[in-house]
């Protein structure tokens, strides 16, 4: 009696659990997805106008800036977002809260651009392929809890577009690594062009980005880390 007593509690506690984290509330990252061949029209990316923001942190600081786009194209039917695949030049990123002339500057690069990075020795490029869009329910988008800092990572809520109107999911290449993403994003597709704005973190570990993360606990109580969590922002236009 007991054990069918403490199944029903542990069923039910997780009935709970779902119920609370929605698949359509939470900003996901799993294992890589099919991308579906998409039909409609094709609009070239501007890459003078388009982007994608970073932003680090670690207890002591942060750093942000951003990764040019070099290449890209939207697929659109109507006004529904069919397909979408982005190029990212790893080797053009830009450090924003520092001088370029600064002595810091070309160190913090250097190090971001080395193998505790992005590699970029021998993974130049970063690749953002869709696989899927719904309609965003207004809601609550679940955040995740953070350890306590001067320089706490911004939650998704904080990050995420005003006003989103769709969950945009695809594949995020980095580092020879590929990982479906699921995030919030504003897109705005009239007279031909498209606009879109997203904002969402990642685990940057997931993609093997693995320098002082904060799985170390000495580290994590002399504050000698960086949160595993990096902020992102797309701000896409097409030509």
């Amino acid at each position: 009696m007991n054990l069918i007593k403490s199944t029903g509690l542990l069923f039910a506690a997780a009935l709970i659990m779902a119920s609370c984290n929605k698949p359509g509330d939470t900003v996901a990252t799993t294992d890589a997805q099919e991308v579906a061949e998409a039909s409609g029209s094709t609009l070239s990316i501007d890459p003078s106008t388009s982007k994608i923001d970073w932003r680090g942190y670690k207890p002591t600081g942060q750093h942000f800036g951003y990764i040019p786009l070099t290449d890209g194209e939207i697929v659109v039917e109507g006004n529904e977002l069919k397909g979408a695949r982005f190029v990212f030049d790893i080797t053009g990123l830009k450090i924003q809260d520092m001088e370029e002339t600064s002595e810091s500057y070309p160190k913090l690069w250097g190090h971001l651009q080395s193998p505790d990075f992005f590699d970029a020795a021998n993974h130049p490029q970063a690749v953002f392929e869709l696989t899927s869009v719904e309609p965003f329910v207004a809601g609550t988008i679940q955040d995740k809890e953070e350890f306590k800092t001067d320089n706490t990572p911004k939650s998704d809520s904080e990050v995420a577009p005003e006003n989103p109107t769709h969950w945009v999911s695809g594949n995020l290449t980095m580092r020879g690594t590929t990982k479906n993403i699921k995030f919030p994003a504003q897109v705005s597709i009239s007279n031909g062009t498209v606009a879109a704005k997203a904002g969402f973190n990642i685990n940057r570990t997931d993609w093997g980005l693995a320098y002082n993360d904060e799985s170390n606990a000495v580290d994590k109580a002399k504050d000698q880390f960086i949160y595993n969590t990096v902020s992102i922002g797309f701000d896409i236009k097409t030509n």
